[in-house]
């Protein structure tokens, strides 16, 4: 199944735990594409969902993942493939100046 590796700094919207917030948090899922992979994150971390995605389930432009270490280009159809063995490295994106 398919690695989602969520940074730091997304782990404070998991499941509350003593330990939330204090390192990224690695989970297997299934899935074939980018979407199919966080739809099975979110059915076990439904509140990750309104922070990752907007109401049309795209990425919101402060989230930023890498399939395989290759940036998702399409964040609003999400369907690049993720193989059996892939890893989604899911974070938030930072800006300013």
């Amino acid at each position: 199944m398919p690695m989602v590796v969520i940074a730091s700094s997304l782990t404070r919207w998991l499941t509350p735990t003593p330990t939330s917030g204090l390192g990224e948090r690695s989970v297997s899922v299934s899935g074939s594409t980018v979407r199919e992979v966080l739809e099975s994150l979110f059915a076990l971390y439904p509140q990750l969902r309104t922070y990752v995605t907007d109401e049309r389930g795209a990425l919101r432009h402060h989230v930023v993942a890498f399939v395989d270490g290759t940036a998702v280009q399409d964040k609003a159809t999400l369907s690049e493939p993720v193989s059996v063995n892939g890893e989604i490295y899911l974070f938030q994106a930072l800006s300013g100046g």
